[in-house]
């Protein structure tokens, strides 16, 4: 099954935000990557509102029901204000990172030890409501178990380590570390996703070398890459990648 390519449109509210002309439109990106192909569409709203705003997630949220087939993800850390937009929206998969309100981007994974009874009765509510969640989880394998038992589908794997190792003499060794990682969570029974820092550069090797791949996300390098493309080319180009054709 070719991996799916979801698009995290956080950068372009950032850059919307800077000023009060409400452009870039996000949901104008958000559209042009529908139509040249992403399989989805991500977004991350932070309670202090620097980039995605609340209106955001509703005014993406109808855009989305013109694409019935693509997927709409909500991230956020649910003890924040995450699931008050689950319950409101009810989007296809809602990624819960455990990200503290003032934190300037996600580096680091729940830690289950520790996180698990919050998470159960959250991942509960969620799956109720017909809501599929993924857990960021660092590639730790024994963690991938303990995932699976508080209740959620899938894992995304953090993928920050593996980006700054490409190109140096740990960039074997990294992928390898996400290849058993990624193995570990099927054989637990959980669906693999990843995202942080994946580029066009990075992300052919790390869709060959890991296991049952299902989903993607990717934000910060896509809009840096758009600015040069334009967000239809660039769709399209890491639509090859997660293809494997680059």
């Amino acid at each position: 099954m070719t991996v799916q390519l979801s698009i995290n449109v956080n950068k372009v509210a950032l850059v919307r935000n800077t000023r009060h002309l409400g452009i870039p439109s996000v949901t104008r990106a958000a559209t042009q990557c529908l139509q040249a192909g992403a399989h989805g569409i991500t977004v991350h709203p932070r309670p202090d509102e620097r980039h995605i705003r609340p209106q955001d997630v509703y005014e993406l949220a109808e855009l989305m029901k013109q694409w019935p087939r693509a997927e709409f993800n909500i991230e956020g850390n649910p003890t924040q204000n995450l699931l008050a937009f689950i319950r409101r929206v009810l989007p296809i998969q809602a990624t819960f990172v455990p990200d503290s309100e003032d934190q300037f981007t996600s580096d680091h994974g729940w830690s289950l030890s520790r996180d698990a009874e919050r998470l159960k009765p959250l991942i509960a509510e969620c799956r109720g409501l017909g809501v599929r969640v993924s857990l960021f989880m660092d590639p730790v394998p024994e963690q991938m178990a303990a995932a699976r038992a508080v209740g959620a589908d899938r894992v995304e794997l953090y993928t920050e380590p593996y980006a700054a190792a490409w190109g140096t003499p740990g960039q074997a060794a990294q992928l390898q570390r996400y290849a058993v990682a990624a193995q570990a969570a099927l054989d637990a029974g959980l669906g693999v996703n990843a995202g942080h820092d994946l580029n066009l550069s990075n992300l052919p090797a790390f869709v060959r070398a890991v296991p049952g791949l299902a989903e993607v996300s990717i934000g910060h390098a896509f809009i840096a890459d758009a600015l040069e493309l334009g967000y239809a080319a660039t769709t399209q180009a890491y639509l090859r990648c997660v293809a494997g054709n680059s």
